[in-house]
């Protein structure tokens, strides 16, 4: 496998506090994720790349034995002092999705939401593998990935490979690599797991009296 480009991060220190609470709001589909899990009688829950903490807390909250990993030091420490307001008691480390430091099948469901894109084609491969070697035999990955049919993908950004560019605008995500995927890309990548369900949802908003698309494709997969 060729070099991988420099894993970056979203830059939390941008994010002041007042608008930190928009990002404090867990996603619709991590509420669904909850029931079918506890359903499941899944404990070991990860968050791999937490942000600031939205689903770690929200599966604490609920009984789970969280883990959360963040590359961002300021993400693990406003992560770490909101479980600590609540006292939750989580696990939480700071570091590079392409090396995580939990033991081989160690976790029973993982959520990645809208984090594991930030790395080229060639990083989601190594992610894929750090997936399937932290999770336990039939354990569940939900993830999300950038489209190719997002406004993104079209824009004149620096290009890393056929899938990535680098996100070249001012704001937290200046310079970070975003992957951005097809379905066949989907299925080369986690083809050795049980690809459970595969959506291609879209998100629609308006800023500074401009109309944007955003797509994302949600994954559900099972460690076979």
């Amino acid at each position: 496998m060729s070099n991988i480009v420099e894993s970056k991060g979203w830059n939390w220190q941008m994010v002041s506090d007042d608008v930190a609470d928009y990002w404090k709001n867990p996603s619709a589909e991590s509420f669904y994720l909850l029931h079918r899990w506890k359903g499941q009688n899944k404990q070991k829950f990860l968050d791999l790349g937490c942000g600031l903490g939205r689903h770690t807390i929200l599966f604490a909250s609920n009984g789970f034995n969280v883990s959360a990993f963040d590359i961002s030091e300021n993400s693990v420490e406003r992560t770490s002092n909101w479980a600590q307001e609540l006292g939750l008691k989580i696990d939480i480390k700071h570091g590079d999705m392409l090396n995580t430091p939990f033991p081989d099948e160690s976790m029973d469901c993982i959520l990645c939401f809208n984090v594991i894109s930030h790395t080229d084609t060639n990083g989601m491969y190594k992610i894929a593998d750090e997936i399937k070697r932290v999770l336990k035999k039939n354990g569940e990955c939900y993830l999300t990935l950038g489209s190719k049919e997002t406004w993104g993908y079209k824009q004149d950004w620096p290009v890393v490979d056929a899938n990535t560019k680098l996100r070249d605008e001012p704001g937290p995500e200046y310079m970070v690599p975003h992957f951005y995927a097809d379905y066949d890309v989907i299925y080369q990548i986690f083809k050795d797991f049980d690809i459970i369900d595969v959506k291609h949802i879209g998100t629609y908003y308006t800023k500074d009296d401009k109309s944007y698309e955003s797509y994302h494709w949600h994954v559900l997969i099972r460690k076979k």
